[in-house]
C-alpha cells in the first residue's frame, strides 16, 4: 500500500513538472525571430528606427498607420519590403511608423552590416538636429548611432544595431527629436550649420554660415506677394533682416559673434517658420532665388570693373608725400653752389673692374631703397658704382637726394635722360612711335571702339623713355663691360658681386625664368596669330624676368642687339605683334640669348601675389614687388611691406615734412 502510494505520488509530480517543461520546448521550436522582434518592438519604452540602408533595413509597421506613410515622408528610409505585417498592439510610448522585413537573407544582412559597422568602430556624424541634440546635451553618439547622408536625395538613414546597451529611454525622448527634425529638413530645407560636426570638430564659421542663410531666406520672403500682403510679417521680417545683419557686422568665424547671436538667430528662424507658413510654394522661391543670383552676379562684374579701375588709378597716382619730396629736394639743391652740387669718386665711374648698377626711374624713394639695399650687403661698398638714369623733372631732386644721403663708400652717378642727345626720333623708333598721333590717340581717346579696354595698356611708364632705356646700355655705359641692370621696385637682400663671375656662356642677358606650367610662356606677351611671331618664335619657350639682369655688353655690341630691337620695333609700328611694354620686346630681343640664372637671386610676385612662399622671399638675393602693390603705396601687401620700409630712414628731415612716415 505505501508503494502504491508512492507510486501515485511519483505519477503526479511528473505530471505536474515534466508537462509545462515539455509544453514549453514545443513553443520554443514553432517560436521564430518575427514574434520575438514583435514582442520587443511593443515594449513601451523602445523607438523604432530605419536601420542603416534601405535593402538592409528592418522594422515593423503599425497597421492603421500603413497608409501614411508615403503621404508624409519624416525623412527616414524604410524598405519597402513590407508584405508580412503583423497585428500589434499599439503601445502608449511607440514613435515610429514600423516596417517589418520578411526576407530572412535581408534581416540578416542587415544585422550583419550593423555589427561590422559597430566593430569596425565607425563614428559618422552628419547633419541633424537629432545630432544636434544630442551635442547639447552631452550625450555621446557612436557608431551605433551613425547618420549617414544621402547626397542624392537628401534623406536620413539611421545605422542598425542589435545592441541592449543602448538606453531606451534615451531612444525614445531623442526618437522625438529626430523625427521633428528630420520633418524640417526634408520638408523646409532647413540646416542648421552651426551643429554640423566633421570628425567631432565643429566649424569655426557655422553659426556666421548660418545666419547668412537665414538674411537669403529673409529677403526671399519679403519678396514675394504673399508674404508682403501680410504687412505684420513683413515689418516683422525687415526687424529680424536688421538685427542679424547688424549682429554679422564683419564677422568671420564665430568668436567674432555678440553674445545674442544665438538669440537673433532663434527668433530668425520663428520668423522665417512664419513666412513658410504663409509661401509654401517651392517655384516661386526657386524663380526669386535665380532673380537674385543673376542681379547678384551683375553686382559682383560691376564692382570688379571698378575695383580694376580703381586699383590702375591707385598704382599710378604719385601720392601726395612723394609728389611732395621732389619739389622740397629740388629747392634745397638749386640753393646749393656748383661745387657742393658734384658727386665724389668720379673716377670710378667708367672702371669695369668695378662693379656697376644701372637703375631707371624717376621715383626717388624707391630708388633710395634699392641703392641702400644693395650696399648694405657689399661685402665692400667701395667697389660697388650706382649709375641712375632719371627725367629732366626729378633730375634735380635724385641728385639732391644722394647729396644729402650718401650709400656709405659706394659711388653715385645722376644723369639727365635729355641729356643724350643720340637718343632721338631718328634713331629710336620706339621714340617716334610714343609721338606718333595713333599712340596719342590710343591712349587719350580711350572712348573709342578701336582703343584697348585694358586699362594695364594705358599705364604711364609706357609713354616714359625711362622703360625703354634698357635697350640701349651700350649707348649709355659705352666703356664698360658688364652691367647689372635693377627695377626700381627690388630689394637686394644678399651680396650681389657673385654676378659678375657667372659665365653666361656667349649670352648677353643673364635672367631668372619665370614660367611655371603655362604661366609666363611666350604665347602670354606676343601676338602668336600673326604669321611673323609663329615663324620665328615657339609659344610654349619660356619667359624670364625684368628686374634684376646681368649683361654682357661686349656681347651685346659684337651681336648688334640693340639693331635687332630697332628692327622688331619698327615691325610692330601697329601693335600687331605685342601690346605695350618692354618685356615683350625684351623676349623678342634676347630669343635664344638669354643665360638662366638660379631662381634664388631673384624672387618675383610681392606687387601682386600674397601667397609667395616666406621661405623663398628669405633665401632671395634680390625680391621684386612687381604689380600694382608697390611697398610705398597704402595698397601693398601688409605682410611684405617690412622688408622695403627696413631701408627708409624716416627721420630724414624731408621724410617727416611730407609726412612720408609709415
Amino acid at each position: 500500500m505505501v508503494v502504491s502510494t508512492r507510486t501515485i505520488v511519483l505519477f503526479l509530480l511528473c505530471i505536474t513538472v515534466l508537462t509545462p517543461i515539455l509544453f514549453y520546448t514545443d513553443r520554443l521550436t514553432t517560436f521564430n525571430y518575427s514574434s520575438a522582434e514583435q514582442e520587443f518592438v511593443q515594449h513601451d519604452d523602445v523607438a523604432a528606427f530605419a536601420v542603416g540602408g534601405a535593402h538592409s533595413g528592418r522594422l515593423n509597421l503599425l497597421p492603421q498607420e500603413t497608409s501614411t506613410i508615403l503621404k508624409e515622408p519624416i525623412g527616414i528610409v524604410y524598405s519597402d519590403h513590407s508584405s508580412n505585417i503583423n497585428n500589434l498592439p499599439q503601445g502608449e510610448h511607440v514613435l515610429s511608423r514600423v516596417l517589418s522585413a520578411t526576407n530572412e537573407e535581408g534581416r540578416i544582412k542587415g544585422e550583419e552590416n550593423s555589427i561590422k559597422l559597430v566593430t569596425d568602430g565607425i563614428k559618422q556624424i552628419n547633419q541633424s538636429s537629432y545630432l544636434e541634440k544630442a551635442d547639447i546635451t552631452g550625450d555621446s553618439v557612436n557608431g551605433e548611432d551613425a547618420i549617414d547622408v544621402d547626397d542624392n536625395d537628401g534623406k536620413l538613414t539611421k545605422s542598425s544595431n542589435t545592441s541592449h546597451q543602448v538606453s531606451q529611454t534615451i531612444l525614445t525622448k531623442q526618437g522625438k527629436q529626430h523625427i521633428e527634425s528630420s520633418r524640417k529638413v526634408n520638408k523646409k530645407g532647413s540646416m542648421l550649420p552651426e551643429t554640423i560636426k566633421h570628425n567631432g570638430e565643429t566649424p569655426s564659421d557655422a553659426r556666421v554660415r548660418k545666419l547668412k542663410d537665414q538674411l537669403i531666406q529673409a529677403k526671399v520672403y519679403l519678396s514675394l506677394q504673399a508674404v508682403r500682403n501680410i504687412p505684420q510679417l513683413t515689418r516683422e521680417l525687415r526687424l529680424r533682416v536688421k538685427e542679424v545683419s547688424r549682429t554679422l557686422g564683419d564677422a568671420s568665424k564665430d568668436s567674432d559673434l555678440p553674445k545674442n547671436a544665438n538669440e537673433r538667430m532663434k527668433a530668425m528662424e520663428q520668423s522665417l517658420m512664419k513666412g513658410r507658413q504663409i509661401q509654401d510654394d517651392c517655384a516661386t522661391s526657386v524663380k526669386k532665388l535665380r532673380a537674385m543670383l543673376h542681379s547678384s552676379e551683375d553686382q559682383l562684374r560691376v564692382h570688379k570693373k571698378q575695383t580694376l579701375f580703381l586699383t590702375q588709378l591707385t598704382a599710378k597716382t604719385l601720392p601726395k608725400g612723394l609728389h611732395c619730396l621732389p619739389l622740397r629736394l629740388t629747392t634745397e639743391y638749386y640753393n646749393l653752389n656748383s661745387s657742393q652740387q658734384q658727386f665724389p669718386n668720379q673716377e670710378k665711374l667708367e672702371d669695369p673692374g668695378l662693379y656697376h648698377y644701372a637703375i631707371f626711374s624717376d621715383n626717388i624713394l624707391a630708388t633710395a631703397v634699392v641703392v641702400n639695399s644693395t650696399a648694405a650687403h657689399a661685402k665692400d661698398a667701395s667697389k660697388h658704382v650706382f649709375h641712375i638714369v632719371t627725367d629732366r623733372l626729378n633730375y634735380a631732386a635724385m641728385r639732391m637726394w644722394f647729396l644729402a644721403n650718401p650709400p656709405g663708400k659706394a659711388t653715385i652717378q645722376v644723369q639727365n635722360s635729355e641729356d643724350f642727345t643720340w637718343l632721338n626720333s631718328s634713331y629710336s623708333p620706339v621714340l617716334k612711335q610714343l609721338g606718333s598721333p595713333s599712340m596719342i590717340d590710343y591712349y587719350f581717346k580711350t572712348h573709342r571702339a578701336t582703343s584697348d579696354s585694358n586699362l594695364k595698356f594705358r599705364n604711364p611708364k609706357y609713354l616714359s623713355m625711362l622703360n625703354h632705356l634698357r635697350f640701349y646700355l651700350p649707348e649709355i655705359f659705352p666703356k664698360l663691360k658688364k652691367v647689372l641692370f635693377l627695377d626700381d621696385d627690388v630689394v637686394v637682400q644678399k651680396d650681389l658681386t657673385g654676378l659678375w663671375s657667372i659665365n653666361l656662356k656667349g649670352n648677353i642677358n643673364g635672367a631668372v625664368q619665370t614660367c611655371a606650367g603655362s604661366f609666363h610662356r611666350f604665347d602670354r606677351y606676343l601676338n602668336f596669330s600673326n604669321p611673323l611671331v609663329a615663324k620665328n618664335f615657339d609659344p610654349h619657350a619660356c619667359g624670364w624676368a625684368y628686374g634684376m639682369n646681368v649683361f654682357d655688353l661686349v656681347e651685346w655690341k659684337k651681336q648688334n642687339i640693340t639693331e635687332v630691337y630697332h628692327t622688331w620695333q619698327n615691325l610692330n609700328h601697329d601693335r600687331q605683334l605685342w601690346k605695350l611694354g618692354t618685356l615683350p620686346p625684351g623676349l623678342i630681343t634676347f630669343w635664344k640669348r638669354t643665360f638662366p640664372l638660379n631662381r634664388s637671386w631673384h624672387v618675383l610676385g610681392l606687387g601682386y601675389n600674397p601667397n609667395v612662399n616666406q621661405k623663398d622671399i628669405e633665401r632671395a638675393a634680390v625680391i621684386h614687388y612687381n604689380g600694382n602693390m608697390k611697398p610705398w603705396l597704402e595698397i601693398s601687401i601688409p605682410k611684405f611691406r617690412g622688408y622695403w620700409t627696413k631701408y627708409v630712414d624716416y627721420n630724414i628731415m624731408y621724410l617727416r615734412e611730407c609726412n612720408l612716415n609709415p
